[in-house]
């Protein structure tokens, strides 16, 4: 049965998403980096080899953290939930704090986020928009938990338990003072290449995943 909630890395190989170059254009060269949740180190490995960054991260996935280091990158296994693992790191020890499509599947992402702001001067937090437009039609028609979301899960077997959209994101910044400086929404593929121009303007609605740069 497919299972988000425990992820083994032992068979899985470094990879590039979609998202992963848009993160890597905003990290300035040499910057210090934590990425948290950080699997098998696949986004700090293109950090490394392009922008030259000082990273490390924190994985709850022990096969995770062994790929890691097997590879020569920083990581060390989280403390049972991403929410309660940064009472050791102090204030603004980072420049960039990286939570990459992780947010929506912690216990208490208001703390995730609070201690992100207080880690690092700068947070990259990219997530999948529940808003999107077939989850709303999904929603319509079948009358069920949204599927193409939940990358072919089911409702009782995701980790996916904080659903937010774009507009949820934007309003949460706005009550909590952390400041958009950027923002980028990839939109659904057409041919070999993506819609560029739609899902920038009418995220909440046409990105597939959401990318912010908050300080």
């Amino acid at each position: 049965m497919n299972d988000n909630r425990n992820y083994d890395y032992t068979d899985w190989k470094f990879n590039v998403r979609d998202e992963y170059q848009v993160i890597a254009d905003w990290i300035t060269p040499k910057a210090k980096v934590i990425d948290l949740a950080c699997g098998n180190g696949s986004l700090m490995k293109l950090l490394q080899e392009q922008r030259q960054a000082d990273c490390e991260g924190l994985e709850l996935a022990p096969t995770g953290v062994d790929n890691c280091l097997r590879h020569g990158l920083k990581a060390r296994v989280a403390a049972i939930d991403l929410d309660s693992s940064y009472a050791d790191y102090p204030d603004q020890q980072f420049d960039y704090a990286v939570c990459n499509v992780t947010v929506q599947m912690v216990s208490f992402p208001e703390v995730l986020l609070t201690q992100m702001k207080r880690i690092a001067k700068r947070q990259i937090i990219s997530f999948p928009n529940f808003a999107y437009i077939t989850n709303r039609f999904d929603l319509l028609f079948h009358g069920r938990m949204a599927k193409p979301m939940i990358f072919g899960y089911d409702w009782y077997s995701t980790g996916h338990i904080h659903q937010l959209s774009v507009a949820d994101f934007r309003a949460y910044c706005r009550d909590r003072g952390m400041n958009v400086t950027r923002q980028h929404h990839l939109g659904p593929a057409l041919g070999k290449g993506r819609l560029p121009i739609i899902p920038q303007v009418w995220p909440n609605m046409f990105s597939i995943v959401a990318i912010f740069e908050c300080e």
